[in-house]
């Protein structure tokens, strides 16, 4: 393990964190992918602890990642339901909370719809004095940490098995491509890759990719950036200027000029409150990734997707299963070793 020592009490966003911390993650997470390839995949690193996964949200990969990386450290799980919890009666998201922490929870992972409903469980926390921590897996379209990360420790371990590090990533180009506007993963990543001094280009039709998303990213965390609009009306593009890490295209060609690596996106229609797109065909046909597409990028390019995926919408079928191209399924399991390593680096100060 990195004998590092790690001093963040919840984890709710990656906009402030350090170098330092993001290299503790993902060698942790190496560390724990090793033990997850032995025939025991069992250590007593958090025997005793108690993991409640309040989702708040319906969630498949990221629910049982973290219940089963808890139980792989050997702490005890209580997982919540919104549908049949005492929430169907009135009761508070706070109050939902406390009765965990009365139940002895060490590590509370959140998910909600709403954007700050971990924040603000963590803040009562702080509040009454209790080392609970928290850690946020996911809220409405602000922040999805854990996502970040395996999705960074999947590009790392691809580049460097042995060692994986943030600086591996620096000038590498990384398309993100899909509904920007509504996702709280690429928010995310934009973080941690703009940390790592990769070029980041965010591409996506104008409704799913405002120019006001260039001022969110600036009132967010990235001030010593100024956006500037190409010259050319019939390919808007924005970019950050002087340092040039960030770029925003309406149009998927001049993202995956060159890319290194692709990310998709699912459309999250559940999250549309207009009528953003004029058909799934269309949208396919203009952002969809195929294997035609991905010959604008490197030779040896590789596209990754948070999940669920919409086939045949973001991302071609057959792309998608195809292991010369795709990292879809080395995510999954990569989500188990970093939300292992998460819970790790949380909980091993409780001991």
């Amino acid at each position: 393990m990195p004998t590092t020592t790690w001093n963040r009490h919840h984890i709710l966003s990656l906009a402030d964190f350090t170098t330092t911390e993001y290299d503790t993650v993902l060698q942790t997470a190496a560390s724990f992918q090793e033990v997850l390839s032995r025939r025991t995949k069992k250590v007593p690193t958090l025997q005793g602890q108690v993991v409640a996964n309040l989702f708040f949200e319906p969630s498949t990969r990221t629910r049982s990642s973290f219940e089963i990386a808890a139980k792989r450290l050997s702490a005890d799980t209580l997982n919540f339901a919104a549908a049949t919890s005492s929430m169907t009666k009135g009761e508070t998201i706070l109050d939902t909370a406390k009765t965990y922490l009365a139940m002895g929870t060490d590590i509370m992972v959140v998910r909600h719809r709403e954007a700050g409903v971990p924040n603000a469980i963590a803040a009562e926390m702080d509040r009454l004095g209790v080392r609970v921590s928290v850690l946020n897996a996911g809220d409405g379209q602000h922040e999805h940490p854990s996502q970040a990360l395996l999705d960074l420790f999947t590009i790392c371990t691809l580049i460097d098995p042995d060692h994986p590090r943030l600086k591996l990533l620096k000038g590498k180009k990384i398309a993100i491509v899909g509904d920007i506007l509504h996702s709280r993963v690429a928010r995310s990543n934009i973080w941690s890759l703009i940390a790592s001094g990769a070029e980041v280009h965010l591409a996506a039709p104008p409704t799913l990719l405002p120019k006001l998303f260039a001022e969110f990213i600036l009132e967010s965390g990235i001030r010593s950036q100024e956006f500037i609009i190409s010259s050319s009306p019939l390919s808007p593009s924005f970019s950050t200027s002087p340092n040039q890490q960030l770029f925003l295209h309406w149009q998927l060609e001049p993202a995956l000029q060159n890319a290194d690596f692709v990310m998709t996106l699912r459309l999250q229609k559940e999250r549309m409150t207009a009528h953003l797109l004029p058909s799934l065909r269309e949208y396919h046909q203009l952002f969809g990734i195929t294997r035609t597409k991905l010959q604008l990028c490197k030779a040896n390019v590789k596209v990754l997707h948070p999940g669920p995926v919409n086939r045949g919408v973001e991302i071609s079928s057959e792309l998608m299963d195809d292991p010369e191209f795709s990292l879809i399924q080395s995510q999954v399991t990569s989500g188990v070793a970093v939300r292992m390593a998460l819970l790790y680096l949380l909980g091993s100060g409780k001991a």
